[in-house]
């Protein structure tokens, strides 16, 4: 008689490219999904060794060549303008790859990459992490049971203060290193993300304006812009109007997103991601996260009154996509085609910016590829 036994899948390898604010980020998730934080490596050899250290990862190596060869799935976390060429890199070595927003600075080095995926036939992920919140998968269940009725309308805002100052500045101002577009890239991506996820509409055409407040910063010109307007049609007929700002005193990290239907609204802000505002014509409610509710799908990790926040949506979407490395499927995990997405919508933004026209943003088949 023969004995079976079940054993624990071995920890993924996992590593990372980048040793800034938003690799310990990452570096704390992937602990958090009991990894195995193998290689780092930063700018320099001398910075990987440093932030490898402070980060409390194995080893800091040299390059992205080392780092794949230690790893089997690594996080993407240097400047927007490396994302395209080192996660095709990565790829091409067979490796699993979460690639920080923007997945690329333009529409074709998106394409590419997603290209480079399915050629190599790996995982591919992107962090649009307020998809975790289990108040946003709430309010995503309202809109899809029908409780919501037709969506009619969304009101969104992405705002933050920390570039508010002309002598503020970062390498993501510089269009070199960040893309040809800075807030709408960095955090408006973030909301029109949301909105589709929550409403399960596609924004259909946009028109836009953008403003760069300070034509300097640092001593250095700045042509990224600081705020952004957008009026957007979605692919139902429902109108949005969404603004991005990087300069809004007081507003740390301010995502709002409020939907109106045809029976309740429904409202999420991050900066009280405990709570979720429900409108109707009589008896509006706000309900506070509950476990027990619809469509927490195990997302807290703590009970009701135990607040949580920004990374532990962060965790739960490294945990969702570590586990679509082992073969798990998830409707709301956001993957390399939701970063092509996100990369078509800032190209309709930045086009709508310059021309004062509306743009149509193609709605193209998930398996379109560079090639056909």
């Amino acid at each position: 008689m023969s004995e079976t036994t079940d054993q624990a899948p071995a920890a993924l390898r996992a590593g990372f490219l980048g040793g800034g604010f938003m690799a310990a980020v990452h570096s704390r998730a992937a602990r958090a999904a009991r990894a195995r934080l193998v290689a780092l490596a930063s700018s320099t050899p001398d910075r990987g060794v440093a932030a490898a250290a402070e980060l409390g990862i194995e080893r800091g190596v040299a390059d992205v060549t080392e780092v794949a060869e230690l790893s089997d799935i690594v996080h993407v976390c240097t400047p927007n303008r490396d994302h395209a060429a080192q996660t095709i890199a990565l790829l091409a070595a067979g490796r699993h790859v979460i690639c920080e927003k923007p997945l690329a600075t333009t529409v074709s080095d998106a394409l590419a990459v997603v290209d480079a995926a399915d050629a190599a036939g790996v995982a591919g992920a992107v962090p649009f992490v307020y998809r975790y919140h289990p108040q946003v998968r709430h309010a995503r269940e309202l809109v899809r049971s029908g409780v919501v009725g037709t969506v009619l309308s969304v009101e969104g805002a992405y705002l933050q203060d920390w570039l508010l100052r002309e002598t503020d500045s970062n390498w993501r101002v510089d269009s070199a290193a960040g893309g040809a577009s800075r807030a709408f890239a960095d955090i408006g991506s973030h909301l029109c993300d949301l909105l589709e996820f929550v409403t399960g509409r596609r924004i259909r055409a946009v028109s836009a304006r953008t403003r760069t407040v300070f034509p300097e910063r640092g001593g250095q010109p700045v042509t990224t812009e600081d705020l952004v307007a957008v009026v957007a049609e979605l692919d139902n007929g429902a109108l949005a109007t969404l603004l991005v700002s990087q300069m809004a005193p007081g507003r740390k990290n301010g995502l709002t997103l409020e939907v109106h239907g045809t029976e309740r609204s429904v409202r999420f802000a991050q900066e009280r991601p405990e709570e979720l505002w429900i409108g109707a014509l009589t008896g509006s409610q706000l309900v506070l996260r509950d476990p027990e509710g619809p469509g927490d799908d195990g997302l807290s990790l703590v009970p009701a009154g135990h607040p949580m926040g920004y990374q532990d949506a962060f965790t739960a979407f490294v945990a969702d996509a570590y586990a679509g490395v082992r073969g798990a499927a998830s409707d709301a995990l956001p993957t390399f085609r939701d970063g092509l997405r996100a990369a078509r919508v800032t190209a309709a933004v930045l086009e709508s910016a310059l021309t004062r026209a509306w743009v149509s943003i193609p709605d193209v088949d998930e398996k379109e590829t560079q090639h056909g």
